[in-house]
């Protein structure tokens, strides 16, 4: 059920519901520790805080989450910088420590580092939907306290917190490129464990070992991703993966995805969802760089669920690339779509600057009269998208009831000239498409 081959490589995940946290090291070790000189007695614990060195030397207050003792048979601490992004949590030495420096605050010590389940029975035995996970999503980029949040969403949070506090993989080797991860990905212990992951770029299959990942390359049968080509352009190419078809791939690039990815909670139910796999081709094979998934039914009308593009080819135009690719489909399926909320800040960011530069590009040719209505039946972009959009252009005003288009040729000009809404690097060509909605076959009710 581990997923685990004769060879001690797993290819799937399962959720045990163990706490990934309480199996880091021996906590709270006590031994003496000699730094700059100075004996220490007592060792930093979880929950501790004290003034820490980070990698570029400077120094910031933060709080231990988690201890282990590393193959030197060194304690090392996993903390959480004061005021930064998550991803910059890391594992540190005892001699980055300032130990004089301690904060003495034991409203913040955490008592159990096991995952806090808050009982959510009603009555009745009730499941927690994909739905409830995305208000949790949601509600959880509005800071607020366990008591302010609903029981659901409380459970849900805690979860999430406990189990994605600490990141022990740090760094992943996929095809040339090896990348530092930003966030905890639940791999099976045995591999989420270990400092090095080895990911075979064309399948997915991941390995502890070295030498497990050179022999795999020379036994692997793909070179490309487990679905149909349907855009190629150049060097440039996008498959479709479909989740029920080949699972055991999608579940993996998902795997992947979690390590720069905070807050997605989609690893294994891949099923309902589609899967866009943008390559770079060359005569080797095809490339990861980046993907979109998308469900097949998707009740709230959105035309992408998670969206990643790794870091060795971020600030190159991939992202809004895979955007537009994400609005020609939906160009095609006669809908308008929107991506799933809430975005991260790079998601914001490049969501509002390809919408502006696609809204600017008609307005500034187009002569006549043009509704909200009209741009989103040209783009595909929902109303309230292109309305939020235009507000901040400052090209919408609220009058009489409704929203109104108020633009000058000179203004949208000026808006172009900026290098936020300039012609993105990369543009999809609808020529090169070679795809066609999937035929929907009506629900048949039962009596």
């Amino acid at each position: 059920m581990a997923g685990v081959d004769k060879k001690g490589d797993a290819n799937l995940y399962y959720d045990n519901g163990q706490d990934s946290l309480s199996k880091g090291g021996s906590t709270g070790q006590r031994e003496a520790t000699k730094k700059e000189g100075h004996e220490v007695t007592e060792m930093p614990d979880i929950g501790d805080r004290y003034m820490v060195q980070r990698a570029d030397k400077s120094w910031h207050a933060a709080e231990i989450i988690q201890t282990r003792t590393n193959e030197q048979d060194k304690p090392e601490f996993y903390v959480h910088y004061d005021g930064f992004n998550r991803r910059l949590d890391e594992w540190v030495e005892i001699d980055r420590f300032d130990l004089g420096s301690k904060h003495e605050d034991t409203s913040s010590k955490m008592k159990d580092v096991s995952i806090l389940m808050t009982d959510l029975s009603d009555g009745t035995d009730r499941k927690i939907t994909r739905n409830q996970k995305r208000k949790h999503d949601e509600i959880n980029h509005v800071q607020k306290t366990y008591a302010e949040m609903d029981p659901t969403t409380a459970a849900l949070e805690k979860e999430h917190e406990a189990i994605t506090k600490v990141k022990y993989i740090d760094k992943i080797q996929i095809g040339k490129y090896e990348i530092d991860t930003w966030y905890f990905s639940p791999y099976p212990e045995e591999y989420g464990k270990v400092s090095k992951l080895w990911v075979c770029e064309y399948c997915l299959k991941y390995m502890r070992l070295e030498r497990s990942y050179r022999y795999h390359q020379s036994q692997c049968i793909y070179r490309h991703p487990q679905g149909r080509e349907i855009y190629r352009k150049g060097t440039i190419s996008v498959f479709e993966v479909d989740g029920k078809e080949s699972k055991m791939y999608c579940q993996n690039l998902c795997l992947v995805a979690k390590l720069f990815l905070d807050h997605k909670t989609l690893y294994f139910d891949v099923e309902p969802f589609l899967f866009y796999v943008l390559v770079e081709v060359d005569r080797h094979g095809c490339h990861l760089v980046g993907y979109f998934s998308k469900e097949k039914e998707s009740p709230d009308g959105n035309n992408i669920a998670c969206i990643l593009i790794l870091p060795p080819f971020q600030r190159k135009g991939y992202g809004k690339f895979l955007i537009a690719f994400s609005y020609e489909l939906s160009k095609l399926e006669s809908t308008v779509g929107s991506p799933e909320k809430p975005l991260s800040d790079l998601g914001k960011l490049s969501y509002r600057s390809y919408w502006s530069w696609v809204l600017l590009e008609i307005l500034r040719d187009f002569r006549g009269t043009l509704s909200i209505k009209d741009l989103s039946e040209m783009t595909s972009i929902t109303q309230s998208d292109i309305i939020s959009t235009l507000q901040s252009l400052n090209m919408v005003k609220y009058w009489k009831g409704q929203h109104v288009i108020c633009v000058t040729p000179k203004l949208v000009e000026e808006h172009l000239k900026s290098a936020q809404y300039k012609r993105p690097i990369l543009t999809v060509d609808p020529s090169c498409l070679r795809w066609e909605p999937p035929v929907k076959v009506p629900k048949v009710s039962k009596k």
